[in-house]
């Protein structure tokens, strides 16, 4: 059964791609490589193109008759959608379009979503349920919100099923070390900190003003095998007939900065050098997920939890690609 994966290039979707062909499933990624990795995908065939280009989405789609769709390709810096919001609109928002287009018109099939919790911009209770406003705090968080709301649309007006998966901050890497997170440039916190403690050279902490217990921002991290494992489940629960809905995917635990680059240093045996810095617009200070919608539904339940666990998963993935 064939999976069409946008974005498969990708950390998350690379790792989704890996799940799925163990599955025995045949993930088919459509990706244009501006922010993918050619070599990360090993699992199916790779068909360049933007996801904009709806001709060019139809005749993938008509070509593999997909069972389904898997959608990651979105840009995904918060401080870059800060700076430049336009971009964002473009391509998370009007490429979203484009591809529902061309579902609807070339073959209709049901969707899995990579959305964020950062729709829910500064929560009004801890941990974030679903049932939580949605009002996003930065133009990234926003352009996820318009597009589950373009899914619940197109399911009303053709019966374009999906599954919405709000994710808190993937970690991690594939624990065979045959693909991981490589980004240019890097902006999640904790392959900074490991690069902070291989290189010796300062970390950055973006504000340590924050009203949390130790003045840096707390997130709630999963797993990217964790989130792999998620959407291979929202997947089945679509293709056995699941209604439109979205599922928070988080461990229900948080972790500040500061806590995060104590666990690094215990794992690598190395110091990480720290630099206080400003604040980053559009960050609010903590974010924390319930999951308990999922564990029911879907019966998913992180297997790889353990903080500790994520950062040596990355450590290991830095080291064996950066030599």
């Amino acid at each position: 059964m064939k999976i069409l994966v946008t974005g498969g290039a990708g950390f998350i979707g690379s790792h989704v791609c890996k799940l799925l062909a163990a599955k025995g499933y045949e993930p088919v990624v459509y990706d244009n490589l501006s922010r993918g990795n050619r070599w990360a995908v090993k699992w199916g065939p790779l068909e360049e193109g933007d996801i904009a280009d709806v001709s060019r989405l139809q005749e993938v789609l008509r070509r593999y008759r997909p069972a389904a769709l898997m959608h990651f390709a979105a840009y995904a810096y918060v401080g870059e959608s800060v700076q430049n919001p336009t971009i964002y609109y473009r391509n998370n928002i009007g490429g979203s379009a484009a591809l529902l287009q061309a579902v609807v018109e070339a073959h209709r099939i049901p969707v899995v979503f990579s959305s964020s919790c950062a729709t829910y911009g500064i929560p009004e209770t801890i941990p974030i349920a679903e049932n939580q406003p949605q009002s996003p705090i930065n133009p990234y968080g926003y352009t996820k919100l318009v597009v589950e709301r373009m899914l619940a649309d197109t399911d009303a007006a053709h019966g374009v099923r999906s599954v919405a998966l709000r994710y808190f901050n993937a970690a991690g890497s594939d624990p065979d070390c045959e693909i991981g997170e490589r980004h240019d440039p890097e902006t999640h916190l904790i392959p900074l900190v490991l690069q902070a403690a291989r290189d010796g050279t300062p970390m950055r902490v973006l504000g340590d003003d924050y009203p949390t217990p130790d003045g840096t921002c707390i997130r709630d991290y999963i797993h990217v095998c964790d989130l792999a494992d998620a959407h291979v489940r929202a997947l089945e629960y679509l293709l056995a007939g699941g209604k439109t809905c979205a599922f928070n995917l988080a461990n229900a635990r948080g972790y500040s900065v500061k806590e995060v680059i104590a666990a690094a240093e215990k794992v690598c045996g190395r110091p990480v050098l720290v630099e206080i810095v400003a604040r980053r617009p559009g960050d609010p200070p903590v974010l924390i997920g319930a999951a308990g919608a999922a564990a029911e539904v879907l019966g998913w339940k992180p297997a790889r939890s353990d903080l500790a666990v994520q950062i040596a998963d990355a450590w290991n993935w830095m080291c064996k690609a950066q030599g």
